[in-house]
């Protein structure tokens, strides 16, 4: 049986799984300030030791595309696209914030997804619950957990990673957000894996050479 093999390096949180289809056969995560061209490739090597997995088996490459830091984003997309291009097998794309997303319950109030973007500010992408699966709303944009805060109007969960300042600011709006527990906004490879292994069942891949890192734009963006 062939695998998805899993690769998120949007920030200094790096993550690797591998997914059966049925079964996450391993999963790593890791914090990697500025180390990710050293460590990723014996980390993926590893994890296929571990499992007693030979390269030749991994079947499909999902890899998280952002927002996130430019070069951390660079090293992920760089290795999982020459491994597909190398290996003559597909490549699926998921944005960064999808990932966390759908980590989370469902529920009726809406979900802003965050992670850190450098420079104190935060990716911030808007969610809504349809079906039991969390749907984007517009584009993810750029913000500080301050202008975050300021947009909501009504409870809203957030998940994500947050700095203890982030979630001091966003917790003082005790009535409208409700805020993730830190183990729901972990970025999970084997979360990642499951998303990139339900397109590829459905033959959505992407093309390896016009796959691309996702910017961040500065406007802002208000739920209502």
């Amino acid at each position: 049986m062939t695998s998805l093999l899993a690769i998120d390096t949007s920030t200094a949180y790096v993550g690797i799984a591998l997914f059966d289809g049925v079964r996450i056969l391993a999963e790593s995560t890791w914090t990697s300030p500025q180390h990710h061209t050293v460590e990723l490739a014996p980390a993926v090597a590893a994890l296929l030791a571990r499992c007693g997995l030979p390269v030749d088996r991994i079947g499909a490459l999902g890899v998280a595309v952002g927002p996130g830091s430019f070069t951390s984003l660079r090293v992920g997309l760089a290795f999982a696209k020459g491994l597909a291009m190398a290996r003559r097998i597909p490549i699926i794309g998921i944005r960064s914030l999808d990932i966390i997303a759908a980590a989370q319950p469902g529920t009726r109030t809406p979900l802003a997804a965050v992670m850190q973007a450098g420079r104190g500010r935060l990716a911030i992408g808007w969610y809504r619950s349809k079906q039991n699966a969390w749907l984007a709303e517009g584009a993810p944009f750029a913000g500080t957990a301050n202008s975050l805060a300021d947009l909501i109007r009504q409870p809203t969960l957030v998940a994500g990673e947050l700095t203890a300042d982030d979630r001091q600011r966003l917790a003082r709006k005790r009535v409208k957000v409700a805020l993730a527990s830190p183990s729901r906004s972990v970025r999970r490879p084997a979360v990642l894996a499951e998303l990139a292994w339900e397109r590829w069942q459905q033959n959505d891949i992407d093309e390896p050479a016009a796959l691309a890192p996702i910017y961040l734009h500065t406007a802002a963006t208000q739920i209502t």
